[in-house]
């Protein structure tokens, strides 16, 4: 709250400043971190501005750009309760800020007095007189044109008109605007902090993620890079955006890694490729493998011509052999005997990995080398980054290294593959990370996956916890996966792609619908492609690509599905059947989906959805169009019968046409 604090034997700065300003919004942790938006957003900011007695108070938004110096002021209306709002656009990449500042209008306040005074009243004339006074105290601030106006109607304030006209010129709608803006203010309330948008490109808002491994076959000649264009041709294809790729630097040969994370007996053994660093490099390097730096770029920029980016797994950690154990051991954490820590998460361990430590005293030189990691990618044509357990690593490294990055290259992304505790996951999003993998993974419920969607989309975290969800990962194969029939697959692919705007899959482990785990109880792939080579049969007339496609390019045709601020949950009589639907950020073009949670057998129930919000005159029946298998029906009124079978269809997409018009029998909706 903005207001004088008068501290014990102390007085304040100005106990003039009679405005209080409280409670804005949109803000986070009191303005201690940004708000996200995507380029060319509205931004709507409230306050509760209100002042001792009766006197009008005027308040106004104040805004700065990216890097600029100078502050935009725009009036906020009063929208009832003392609480004001104002607007305005985001339209460049990188750090608006806002802050609110109010004072007493003045005149304002002797304009709203004058209306209550009849014509008759004897001390009008002084009313007039102080009127007069502060519209010439305006006029020697304003400009040539805007002074001469002024002057123009303290002169009739001033001169021999009747009390009816004076009274008539002071309540001109626009008079008091003008006024109060050339006029000074000495008193003015001001926040102390200055809050913050952060804002991103269109693709932090929407995109479509495809992860597989390039060194397993399918559709890469040998795993080079070079030779990708088959692979990265076959991606676009199902209408994903991004192709995300584990790390690309050379993988380390000691205590490597064998199939199902066995340690390695053979020499043939290719590694896991988060064991990062050899003699042929360390994270600036590319795995020889996969080709050279120029192999990369040319990588990059056939994805590039597909209408894709390239996403890159950073994971800052080291293999044993590694560059930096032998030039800066003070970076990795020692056992007694002297040996380095490897990291564990038992019972798993992983002997081929060795976490760094950022307690260690020389760590802003570790920060610097880090950082330059990120920049040396960046200098390859990366713009988007999905980092490895970010949770495992200081959170000051993370705020300070998100920062410089993003100050000199506001368009790069950075996605927190944190998969831990719900505050953590959330002081990581606030701290600067675009987006957020999430606990969709393990949501199967109707009543997990509406408590969990709700509170994502319509809680607090809105402001700044993008979600990215995932059906499975190359570390998840999630038990709903697990040995299950293809109608499990589509249920999950299906809620992924329309519960968030941002989704992703990772095959071809997915569309080929891999389903067997390491052992019982096990979320781990039986022969893992982290730890070896595997060959995949894309052209397998089992699938999933066709709806893939489908559902990519009915995202893509449908804004509803582009964001994850209008989530609506609908009742339906079934707790194995879910409901929700999505608008458009202005309200418009509804999208209904509903889902068949059982992946063995068919599901019916009545829907709650209001039909006859769209019927429009005559109370015609809405046409109900499924986007997925192009059926139609006829809704009328609020309650509908819906039936899902798993095995033909397990989910609706819908999307609801009013009635147009007729022509010779015929019905047309739009």
């Amino acid at each position: 709250m903005a207001r004088a604090q008068a501290q014990r034997g102390t007085m304040p700065s100005d106990g003039r400043n009679r405005v209080v300003i409280d409670a804005v919004s949109p803000v986070v942790d009191c303005g201690r971190f940004p708000i996200k938006r995507i380029i060319g957003d509205r931004v709507t900011v409230d306050a509760d501005v209100f002042a001792d007695g009766h006197d009008v108070v005027v308040c106004t938004l104040c805004v700065r750009r990216p890097n600029g110096k100078t502050w935009s002021r725009a009036r906020m209306a009063p929208i009832g309760n003392d609480r004001y709002r104002a607007s305005f656009t985001v339209g460049e990449l990188g750090v608006y800020h806002y802050t609110v500042r109010a004072a007493i209008d003045h005149f304002g306040s002797l304009c709203h007095e004058l209306v209550r005074r009849p014509l008759d009243d004897p001390d009008l004339a002084m009313v007039f007189q102080q009127a007069a006074a502060m519209i010439g105290e305006a006029a020697v601030n304003a400009g040539t044109r805007e002074g001469r106006s002024l002057r123009t109607v303290q002169a009739l304030l001033q001169g021999d008109a009747v009390p009816g006209e004076k009274r008539a010129a002071l309540l001109d709608e626009t008079l008091a605007e003008r006024v109060y803006r050339f006029a000074a203010h000495p008193h003015e309330t001001a926040l102390e902090t200055e809050f913050a948008v952060r804002v991103d490109p269109e693709r932090a808002r929407f995109s479509a993620w495809y992860e597989f491994f390039p060194r397993s076959v399918g559709g890469i000649p040998g795993g080079r890079l070079r030779d990708a264009g088959p692979m990265l041709a076959y991606v676009a294809s199902m209408g994903f955006d991004v192709v995300y790729l584990p790390p690309v630097s050379p993988i380390g040969e000691r205590l490597r890694k064998g199939p199902n994370n066995t340690l390695s007996q053979n020499p043939a053994d290719v590694g896991s490729p988060w064991a990062i660093g050899s003699a042929q490099g360390g994270h600036k390097a590319l795995a020889p493998e996969l080709g050279t730096l120029a192999d990369f770029r040319v990588f990059c920029d056939e994805a590039a011509k597909n209408g894709m980016a390239v996403a890159l797994d950073i994971a800052f950690q080291c293999s044993p052999d590694h560059p930096y154990v032998t030039e800066h051991p003070e970076w990795f954490r020692h056992r007694p005997d002297g040996t380095i820590q490897y990291a564990e998460n038992p019972p798993k361990k992983y002997q081929d990995i060795y976490p760094l430590d950022f307690e260690t005293d020389d760590w802003r030189a570790l920060w610097q080398e880090l950082k330059s990691v990120v920049t040396f990618w960046i200098g390859e044509g990366i713009r988007i980054f999905r980092v490895d357990n970010p949770h495992t690593k200081a959170f000051l490294f993370w705020e300070w290294l998100i920062r410089e990055v993003r100050s000199a290259y506001p368009e790069v992304l950075f996605l927190a593959e944190a998969f831990t505790r719900p505050k953590v996951m959330h002081g990581l999003a606030k701290l600067g990370f675009t987006h957020s993998y999430t606990y969709f993974t393990w949501r199967n419920t109707k009543r997990e996956l509406t408590e969990y969607f709700t509170e994502l989309t319509q809680g607090p975290g809105r402001e700044y916890f993008r979600p990215h969800v995932w059906p499975n990962t190359p570390d998840i194969l999630p038990s709903f996966l697990q040995h299950a029939p293809r109608a499990a697959f589509v249920i999950r692919l299906v809620l992924a792609a329309t519960l968030s705007a941002s989704y992703g899959i990772y095959g071809p482990a997915f569309e080929l619908l891999e389903s067997e785990p390491l052992e019982p109880g096990s979320e781990e792939y039986r022969d893992s492609e982290k730890y070896q080579k595997r060959v995949w049969d894309l052209a397998r007339r089992d699938s999933l690509r066709a709806i893939i496609t489908r559902l990519n390019a009915i995202r893509r045709a449908h804004p509803a599905l582009q964001s994850d601020r209008n989530l609506v949950f609908h009742a339906i009589d079934n707790d194995n059947l879910i409901g929700f639907s999505k608008t458009a950020d202005d309200g418009a073009s509804p999208v209904l989906v509903v889902v068949n949670l059982d992946p063995h057998h068919r599901q019916s129930g009545w829907l709650e959805w209001p039909a006859h919000s769209l019927a429009g005159a005559g109370g015609r029946p809405v046409q109900m169009h499924d986007l997925l298998s192009d059926a139609r029906y006829l809704w009328s009124g609020g309650r509908h019968y819906v039936e899902l079978a798993p095995e033909q269809a397990p989910a609706h997409i819908f999307r609801p046409r009013g009635y147009v018009g007729n022509e010779h029998d015929f019905d047309y909706y739009s």
